[in-house]
């Protein structure tokens, strides 16, 4: 009545393919690394809108962090010059708060203390600024 399988089926897996497997551990690296590294991007951003010692001193433990998640390979660093208003600060500060609290949810699963902490740190500290500039 129905004719037989000739051939291996498509959906079945093929035992002799093979490709790069990363464990979750490289996963959540990669995933920390690149919320910081965005995290930086937007702190080299507020630095040269409102220049600080603190927002230096960010930037350069953020750099570190990137770095040592990516076998010490630096990041890149955008150099950003515009003029701009109070609203654009206070976006900024907002959207630092939340990759902050991103790469700290990472950071806290990973098991990673250094992170996590920088991570802490940066939200409290861009929640501060958010109050500061007057965003709602």
């Amino acid at each position: 009545m129905y004719e037989p399988i000739r051939t291996k089926s498509v959906h079945s897996m093929a035992d002799d393919i093979s490709y790069p497997h990363r464990s979750r551990e490289e996963e959540l690296d990669i995933q920390l690394a690149g919320h910081l590294a965005a995290l930086l991007a937007l702190t080299d951003e507020l630095r040269a809108l409102q220049p600080s010692a603190e927002l230096d001193g960010a930037a350069e433990q953020l750099a570190q962090q990137v770095a040592r998640l990516r076998g010490g390979v630096q990041p890149v660093r955008s150099a950003v010059a515009a003029a701009v208003h109070e609203p654009h600060i206070a976006a900024l500060h907002q959207r630092a708060h939340a990759l902050a609290g991103r790469a700290l949810v990472v950071a806290a699963s990973r098991a990673d203390t250094a992170a996590a902490i920088l991570a802490a740190g940066r939200m409290d500290a861009h929640a501060a600024a958010t109050r500061l500039v007057g965003a709602p």
